[in-house]
């Protein structure tokens, strides 16, 4: 997201499965409008990802996603508390995220229950890429997976660079305004099955998404899972000393007196917090820097995987459309 866009609101399945495909590379086209990317077919050498005839080719195929609610090996459960929902009301067409989004500016907040406000700085995520991020773009390595892409400013300067990228988000404005500036983007929560599971470069977590479903470590372990053995992860923690969780809704200025749908997990944590549940979680820190106020970690996953580990296999996604998923039927599926 920009910051409040993977919830974690409770479900009651989300596992899902891909079919077996033949060897050959996964295509995703993302030069429509749909609201919620538009997608090809894959095959075995990998993902190549099209954004306004912009082709770059990353390296490998979706893994087929485990049915089984959770496993005994670190892997997050699907079907628990931090399996996010894409049809919560904070990220549906009249959210007022969304009303955000699509008018390009604020005021608006995430609101803990205590009635403390955390602003959100929809201005810098619809603008173009400033000299920071463009820092941090500098610093990604191949195939890019960009967690919680908001309104898409990073995902489209990758794919103008001609980078292969991917950005996922809940939101349906979200995806739909990265798309529309050229971005390939999925409407799916981290937790969800994914495209190229086990084979990205590198991942991103910025403008405050270390957050994600309110269990930093949980999202770290999943995100290891997401990379290669020794891939990059580029996380944006809180410019202050804080490891705290947290439930929180996300309002506008008119509904900060008032009910403005329900609280979703949330976790606020500073570099030092940061780094302790990175190590907690298998990542080596690499480096670290400030600019422009906010606070970055490098992050390297282990470079070997372990024998309790399912191999990969190929996933054939015919369309990006996320629908809400259940433990019955595919969360990407013909």
């Amino acid at each position: 997201m920009s910051t409040a866009h993977e919830i974690a609101a409770p479900t009651t399945g989300t596992a899902g499965t891909g079919t077996a495909a033949p060897a050959s590379g996964a295509e995703w086209a993302a030069t429509g409008h749909t609201g919620r990317g538009v997608g090809g077919t894959g095959t075995a050498d990998g993902p190549t990802w099209t954004a306004g005839g912009r082709a770059g080719s990353a390296e490998g195929p979706a893994r087929t996603a485990d049915r089984r609610a959770g496993t005994t090996d670190g892997r997050p459960r699907i079907a628990d508390r931090h399996a996010a929902t894409t049809d919560g009301p904070e990220w549906t067409a009249d959210g007022p995220y969304s009303a955000a989004l699509r008018a390009g500016r604020g005021p608006l907040f995430l609101r803990r229950a205590d009635g403390w406000l955390l602003p959100l700085e929809v201005e810098r995520w619809c603008a173009e890429p400033d000299a920071v991020d463009l820092e941090v773009l500098g610093r990604c390595e191949g195939a890019v997976l960009d967690v919680g892409c908001g309104p898409g400013r990073l995902v489209a300067a990758l794919a103008a660079r001609g980078r292969p990228v991917l950005g996922i988000d809940v939101s349906e404005a979200a995806v739909a305004r990265t798309v529309d500036l050229g971005g390939p983007a999925l409407r799916r929560s981290v937790f969800e099955p994914l495209p190229g599971e086990g084979r990205w470069d590198t991942a991103l977590l910025m403008d405050g998404n270390v957050g994600i479903g309110g269990d930093p470590r949980v999202l770290l372990r999943r995100l290891a899972r997401l990379l290669r053995p020794g891939g990059l992860l580029i996380a944006e923690a809180a410019p202050v000393d804080i490891d705290e969780r947290v439930e929180v809704q996300v309002v506008h200025r008119a509904d900060v007196a008032g009910g403005a749908g329900a609280p979703f997990p949330w976790a606020r944590v500073g570099a030092p917090a940061l780094l302790r549940h990175a190590g907690r979680a298998g990542w080596r820190a690499v480096d670290q820097w400030t600019a422009g106020g906010r606070c970055f970690a490098a992050l390297r996953s282990r470079t070997t995987r372990t024998s309790a580990e399912p191999p990969k296999s190929t996933a054939v996604i015919s369309s990006q459309r996320a629908r809400k998923p259940s433990g019955d039927s595919p969360v990407v599926s013909r």
